[in-house]
């Protein structure tokens, strides 16, 4: 995002990160439902188009419950990483979620609220989001489209909502070449520091020894004065699931 926040949901939007598979961190056994986590480090934060670190590298991670009761699962994390604002140096966010899936249909319905502790609360940092979203799997290639929206954004920003759309194509067994692209609709421009805007990006994701490693150019159609170095990034991403 522009903090006048390289994505993910997280975005969670287009974060650079192919992670491996996750494997349970407790037996099933022992609680129902599944337990995940995840670790990446990455040259660049980038979301929705924009660095959040200023173009410096970055650390992130998370943990994951999932819990499947036939035809859709439940599922709620935690998901963490630096930033970099004047008010600002750490982003953890919250969600939680339902999906599930109809042959090659998927669809899903979460909530997410961003945080970024130590901030003067007077800023108005803090957000929340709700983010349905639906895919489908062609075999040759999956497409997916969502929307984002919040009924007080960033800054105090007012209602702003984000649409989005990607596309994954298997190139080969071992690498898979993916693009995105979304509308960023902000209520109050002024308080958020730029105009609405759209995002693009292109990455390239492979897996080797269980590591997901990614590599990618995103960029806005915002101009040099309202984003400057922030956008028009090249960034690679390291990751492991566990």
């Amino acid at each position: 995002m522009k903090k006048s926040k390289f994505l993910i949901v997280p975005m969670i939007a287009f974060g650079m990160v192919s992670l491996a598979k996750a494997e349970p961190l407790v037996e099933e056994s022992a609680i129902p439902g599944e337990f995940s986590a995840n670790i990446s480090l990455t040259s660049d934060y980038i979301f929705r188009g924009i660095s959040q670190t200023g173009n410096n590298p970055a650390v992130q991670g998370g943990f994951d419950y999932t819990y499947d009761f036939g035809p859709a699962a439940v599922s709620a994390g935690i998901w963490a990483s630096n930033v970099k604002f004047s008010d600002a140096t750490i982003e953890i966010d919250y969600y939680a979620g339902v999906g599930g899936s109809i042959d090659n249909f998927s669809w899903d319905l979460s909530a997410i609220y961003y945080s970024y502790p130590g901030a003067d609360s007077s800023l108005n940092y803090d957000f929340f989001e709700i983010a349905p979203s639906i895919g489908y799997d062609f075999g040759f290639m999956a497409v997916s489209a969502g929307l984002n929206y919040s009924p007080e954004y960033f800054g105090d920003s007012g209602d702003a909502y984000y649409t989005h759309g990607g596309i994954d194509i298997p190139l080969g067994k071992y690498f898979t070449l993916s693009g995105t692209v979304g509308y960023q609709a902000i209520d109050d421009n002024a308080a958020w520091g730029t105009d609405d805007y759209t995002d693009y990006g292109i990455s390239l994701s492979t897996e080797i020894a269980g590591f997901g490693l990614s590599a990618g150019w995103t960029d806005t159609d915002l101009s040099k004065s309202q984003c400057d170095d922030a956008c028009g990034v090249f960034s690679v991403a390291l990751s492991r699931s566990f």
